[in-house]
């Protein structure tokens, strides 16, 4: 049973001891376990794509891409981030969120389309979690425990690893990497951050995206046809429910884990064409 000490902050359901502690247990288990699963998944996959690629006499894939161990081991995460906030600083609206599909998703089909699916989530989760701790340091959201910066900072950097992964997926199969959010939350999310006045509000937005991150993943898993692709969103699925149950210790509900994820709300690949 978790021990409730004193809370030091009006708009925080938890104490921030507790919060620090959950986001350590988090990151441990995301370094000692989720990693290294995913890394292995994903490297299998590619090695998979490139030896049916040279059976088939394709040869070796375009030059210039990152390497998949470059971005397996993060250093896809920056470049992921750059392009989002590239994209806040261009575009019209005040979140700057991108409602472009993958330009290349009309040609993806099968397990890499459910790649770039889930990329352009959590390209979603990156850019919300930043533009929160964005939000925080500018004092718009009133005092913010700095407990919730580090759970922010540190989700948003699972996220960033999560998508590079994909994007070592997908650039192995030929196609261009997704840096877009996706297409049909977007505006959702916009919306929706556009009425974050504080802490409460925030974690509610980010607890909608990693619920539906959850709940298209449970889906994805459904759908997948290959063994490697099957392990690499079974090794993220959990990270993004962990995220959920420490938003919900921030909002005051207890975290009850739900023994059938649902899926009403997972994202189709039909969005992307």
């Amino acid at each position: 049973m978790i021990r409730r000490g004193h809370r030091t902050h009006h708009a925080l359901a938890t104490t921030e001891a507790e919060l620090r502690r959950h986001t350590r247990e988090l990151d441990d288990l995301h370094h000692d376990l989720s990693m290294p699963a995913m890394r292995s998944a994903v490297e299998e996959w590619i090695d998979a794509n490139h030896t049916q690629h040279a059976a088939a006499g394709v040869g070796r894939l375009a030059t210039g891409t990152i390497s998949r161990r470059g971005l397996l081991l993060g250093t896809g995460a920056a470049a992921i981030g750059g392009v989002l906030l590239a994209a806040c600083a261009t575009s019209g609206s005040s979140t700057g969120l991108s409602r472009r599909a993958p330009s290349s998703a009309g040609s993806i089909t099968g397990d890499v389309k459910v790649a770039a699916l889930a990329a352009s989530l959590e390209n979603l989760g990156v850019y919300a979690y930043g533009a929160g701790i964005k939000a925080a340091q500018a004092g718009t959201l009133g005092t913010v425990p700095p407990a919730v910066v580090t759970f922010a900072t540190t989700a948003m950097a699972q996220h960033q690893q999560h998508a590079a992964a994909w994007n070592a997926v997908i650039t192995a199969a030929g196609k261009p990497k997704v840096t877009v959010t996706d297409p049909a939350l977007t505006p959702v999310v916009n919306q929706m951050f556009g009425q974050v006045t504080d802490i409460a509000g925030l974690a509610k937005l980010a607890l909608t995206i990693e619920n539906i991150a959850a709940q298209t993943y449970q889906a994805g898993i459904a759908s997948l046809s290959g063994a490697k692709a099957l392990a690499t969103a079974a090794s993220i699925q959990p990270v993004e429910m962990q995220h959920a149950a420490i938003l919900n210790l921030i909002l005051g509900t207890y975290p009850v884990p739900n023994a059938f994820n649902p899926t009403s709300s997972a994202r189709s690949t039909s969005d992307l064409t």
